[in-house]
């Protein structure tokens, strides 16, 4: 009898690594190291500023330049050094160099599966909404897609970026400290909303509620 492939040390070794991975993105999230999330939130926001007023080859190539001064500079200030205290530490770098910066092939396969996964997915959800097979969903797809022609003339596609990119690192924060409230104004919105949708419905020919 063949064992489980799920069980192979090399399934393990990438189950872990994807809980550390997603442990590490929501230690970014919620502001736990707040050197490191300001860190990675100022420059992904100064990225973001930066191809708003430059174009995306511009802002790599000065980003790609201004880390290649500070890296050629600290390597030549550190041979110096060494010149001169005649010592032989080797190279500054060395112990970046030698790490393992690749991504591991069980990675790829687990994250292009749920990837497929999705797309399929919606591929099957945006056929059931155009081809209407279920009136109601429908109709609130259109309400959807004629809000967004609104949001598309006042923001373009960059600024929905900057927009969700601060939202990603505030919304967390302040729902942990206010998650009482917001839940409680959550659950009266979308009461309304359902009863709303139940009367749209009900005043509908041929469409009946759903069953729970």
């Amino acid at each position: 009898m063949h064992a489980n492939s799920d069980n192979t040390p090399s399934a393990t070794a990438s189950g872990m690594e994807i809980k550390h991975w997603k442990e590490q993105v929501v230690d970014l999230l919620y502001w736990r190291d707040l050197q490191r999330t300001g860190v990675v939130f100022g420059a992904s926001l100064f990225l973001l500023l930066s191809l708003s007023v430059c174009s995306i080859i511009s802002v790599i190539s000065y980003v790609g330049l201004a880390l290649l001064s500070v890296t050629i500079s600290f390597r030549m200030y550190k041979g110096i050094l060494q010149a001169v205290q005649k010592s032989e530490n080797g190279h500054p770098f060395k112990m970046y160099l030698d790490k393992d910066v690749g991504i591991s092939s069980e990675l790829v396969h687990k994250y292009g599966d749920t990837a497929l996964a999705h797309f399929n997915s919606l591929i099957k959800e945006l056929r059931r909404l155009f081809l209407v097979e279920d009136l109601v969903d429908s109709l609130k797809f259109a309400v959807l897609m004629w809000i967004l022609t609104y949001v598309g003339a006042l923001f373009n596609g960059l600024t929905l970026l900057i927009l969700g990119l601060i939202g990603a690192f505030s919304w967390p924060v302040i729902y942990e400290k206010h998650q009482a409230q917001i839940d409680h104004y959550y659950g009266l919105v979308n009461k309304q909303i359902k009863d709303v949708l139940g009367k749209i419905q009900a005043k509908i020919p041929g469409a009946k509620p759903k069953t729970e």
